[in-house]
């Protein structure tokens, strides 16, 4: 039997937009330690999105069990859980659960594909690492959103004439 591997995040400007300001923040000395729920991989970008800060994210994490990898794996859309809500927002942004287990081993094939020479294998934990891939995903996310959004058709504008 055949399994289809889900596509990558839907590319949505929210989403682009959080991948490059986290890269960003992270690039210029944001609190990293990808061991804290709040301000690793994937706390960095939760972050980004929902508004919340490292320490919410990691109190709401820690009323659950696991680290982001077993946390997306159980998360229920209706559980009322705060962990639950903010997954769903990053859902809401264009994640998928697949996409927070990648982010987290930084381990997306497409991205690790296009990823710069040296970097195709990323170290999980090297913040150094972590920039590289957000900042190539979000290139691709940005590449597919350009060629599917749909352009204002310009052939129909017609010239306006100043006159004095």
């Amino acid at each position: 039997m055949l399994i289809k591997r889900k596509t990558m995040a839907k590319a949505t400007p929210e989403l682009i937009a959080g991948l490059r300001r986290t890269a960003d923040k992270l690039q210029k000395g944001a609190g990293y330690q990808w061991g804290h729920m709040g301000c690793c991989n994937c706390g960095n970008l939760a972050q980004e999105i929902t508004g919340l800060s490292k320490a919410e994210i990691h109190q709401y994490a820690m009323r659950k069990h696991g680290d982001w990898t077993e946390q997306a794996m159980d998360y229920c859309s209706t559980s009322g859980m705060p962990m639950d809500l903010l997954i769903s927002q990053l859902v809401d942004a264009g994640l998928s659960i697949e996409d927070l287990k990648n982010l987290e081993k930084l381990s997306d094939p497409e991205v690790l594909r296009c990823m710069p020479p040296g970097k195709r294998y990323p170290k999980h934990n090297v913040r150094e690492d972590v920039v590289a891939y957000m900042q190539t995903w979000a290139e691709l996310l940005e590449e597919k959103f350009l060629s599917t959004s749909a352009l204002p058709r310009f052939d129909r504008v017609k010239e306006l004439s100043i006159t004095e």
